[in-house]
């Protein structure tokens, strides 16, 4: 055993430890924070994606179990996936994924919105950032979850940067980022944070399958069920999902409410 090796093992031993087990259990999902004085606290938590079915595959689980909990739920999809259809003008295109978009966050428990920029011509400027904080200032959240900004899809990474920058005048909020086509798309990924979504991995891939124009059926099954089940032995469940916490404050290894 090499000292690499030894080192990760001792980083999931440390992370396991940092997770209470109702974390890691499916069948407990106690309602947090402990500073609500009557009744569980609600949180509000926003999820934003380059494209239609983006959110779905990196943290559909772990929207799903927020939702569940009665927590607040909104996933900004950065396009319409305008370019995603081939042999369909952009508007028809655009009208397809949006309405896949919006089955997938019903069965999710999710609120979609869409921020208006058009797929394959994504930027980043001043104009696009001051709109991205409105946005996320206007939701208050405790938690934004967003991709991974070293991604191969620029669309990915403009949604990151965005995020980021929006996330940085919010300080009372945590910043996760998620995987998608882990090795193809997201690259030099290291998670420190991980969620049992063990319980709803259905609930995860109907609302991928929710993408028909994009073969959801065809991501699960190439990328995210070996994604899922490889990050859930990282941590000793049946699936996972995986992400890396981003805080100037805050340094704990578990989400908060899960």
């Amino acid at each position: 055993m090499n000292e690499r090796d030894v080192t990760r093992r001792r980083f999931v031993k440390q992370s396991l430890a940092a997770v209470s087990p109702a974390t890691l259990t499916a069948s407990a999902l106690p309602l947090v924070p402990a500073h609500a004085e009557s009744g569980p606290a609600r949180f509000t938590v926003v999820c934003v994606g380059a494209h239609p079915d983006d959110p779905e595959s990196g943290c559909g689980g772990t929207l799903a179990r927020y939702a569940a909990l009665g927590h607040a739920v909104t996933v900004v999809y950065l396009t319409r996936g305008e370019r995603g259809i081939s042999g369909k003008s952009l508007e028809e295109a655009a009208t397809i994924r949006s309405a896949e978009g919006e089955a997938a966050c019903k069965i999710m428990g999710a609120k979609p919105l869409f921020f208006g920029q058009i797929d394959g011509a994504t930027e980043v400027t001043h104009a696009q950032v001051d709109a991205m904080r409105r946005l996320l200032a206007a939701s208050k959240p405790d938690l934004v979850f967003t991709h991974w900004p070293v991604d191969t899809h620029l669309d990915h990474q403009v949604a990151s940067v965005l995020t980021i920058r929006a996330w940085m005048g919010l300080p009372t909020s945590r910043l996760y980022f998620f995987e998608v086509n882990s090795g193809s798309q997201t690259e030099g990924f290291l998670p420190n944070t991980y969620v049992d979504v063990s319980s709803v991995v259905d609930q995860k891939k109907a609302a991928l399958f929710a993408h028909v124009s994009q073969d959801g059926q065809g991501i699960w099954r190439q990328h995210h069920e070996i994604m899922a089940q490889w990050r859930g032995r990282e941590v000793g469940v049946v699936a996972a999902e995986a992400f890396v916490h981003l805080s100037r404050l805050d340094h704990t290894s578990n989400l908060p409410g899960l």
